[in-house]
Formats: structure tokens, sequence, C-alpha cells
């Protein structure tokens, strides 16, 4: 459909193009978000006081992590890593003119979203395989594993908190529920 307006599909209403939506995250994307967030929440609260869980959620993650590279090549376009490399170039400018509240409009991540996904991806994956290292009969009570599992898990924690702290403030700069967005899997689309 061409011009500035879209067909409504209640009583016929003209609405802009600012009230359209696009589908972006696919469900399979939205279902391992979610199931990885839950598996990294279950997982900080329960060493050494549910080894046995913490180990499950730990080795689920490292599946997650697996399916994720899978779906970043084969996924749907948003789901792909075709864009990372670009998008973290652009990163440190996108960055700074953030202080500034100039957001810019993406369809999928933003750089700084991209920065994020890189950088808790890794995190969780060294927190993950050092963990399952950890409980191996030649790596049991290795000082750097188990020190590196510490310093990955913590370090995931901050990149939650950080993650959480970005989506709160893109939703707000740019008057969008991003976390409806993950839920849903569509995201607003703006007319010029």
């Amino acid at each position: 459909m061409s011009g500035n307006a879209v067909s409504d599909t209640c009583g016929g209403a003209k609405r802009t193009p600012a009230d359209r939506t696009v589908a972006i995250w696919d469900l399979p994307l939205r279902l391992w978000h979610w199931a990885l967030a839950a598996c990294v929440l279950v997982a900080w609260f329960t060493p050494t006081v549910y080894d046995r869980l913490h180990r499950i959620v730990g080795y689920a993650v490292i599946g997650l992590l697996v399916f994720r590279l899978a779906w970043g090549f084969w996924g749907s376009r948003y789901s792909r890593f075709r864009l990372i490399g670009v998008r973290l170039r652009a990163a440190p400018s996108y960055l700074w003119n953030l202080r500034r509240g100039i957001t810019g409009r993406y369809i999928g991540l933003n750089p700084a979203g991209t920065l994020m996904l890189v950088a808790l991806l890794l995190s969780i994956a060294v927190s993950a395989i050092t963990g399952a290292l950890s409980v191996t009969v030649t790596l049991f009570g290795v000082w750097w594993i188990e020190d590196t599992h510490a310093f990955a898990s913590d370090a995931v924690m901050i990149l939650v908190l950080l993650h959480v702290a970005g989506v709160v403030l893109m939703s707000l700069l740019q008057h969008e529920n991003l976390i409806r967005a993950m839920i849903t899997g569509r995201k607003r689309i703006r007319g010029h």
C-alpha cells in the first residue's frame, strides 16, 4: 500500500505509518531470550546452595548458546548476525550521540544493543563453559577456572543490569515499549 495512510482493519479508520508495527523478533528468538534470562537468574541464585539445579541450568545455558549461534546464521532476518560488524563499528559514535538524546531509529538492535548482545553472549559463554569445566574430574578445584567462572558470572550480572537499564532508557527516549516488543516480536515503525 502506498501513500501516507495505512488501512485499519477495524471500522475502516485510517492511521498514519507511525502507528504501524512490523514483525522483528521471531518466536524462536523470543523464547530463547526469555529462557536464557530465566536460566541466568536461576544460576545466579543457586550456587553452593542448590548445586544440582545450578549445574542443570548451566548446561541448559550452553545448549541455549549453541542454539543462538546456529540461529544467528540460519534464523530469520533480524535474528542473523549479518550486521554485527557494522553495528559494532557504529557503537562508539552511537553511544556518544546518546549522551545528547540522539537515538536514531533501528528496526532490529541498535549499535548499543548489538554491543550488549556480543558482551553478554561472550561473558555468558565464558561463565557457562568454565562452570562446566570446574565440575570435571580433571579440572575440579583448579583455581584459575573457578576464579574465571566467578569473575565471568559477576560480569554477566553487571551486564544484565546494564541491559535492563538500557532497554528502559531507550523505551523512554523513543516512547516505545521495548519489553513488549520482545514479548510480541513486533516493533513500531515511524513514518517520515
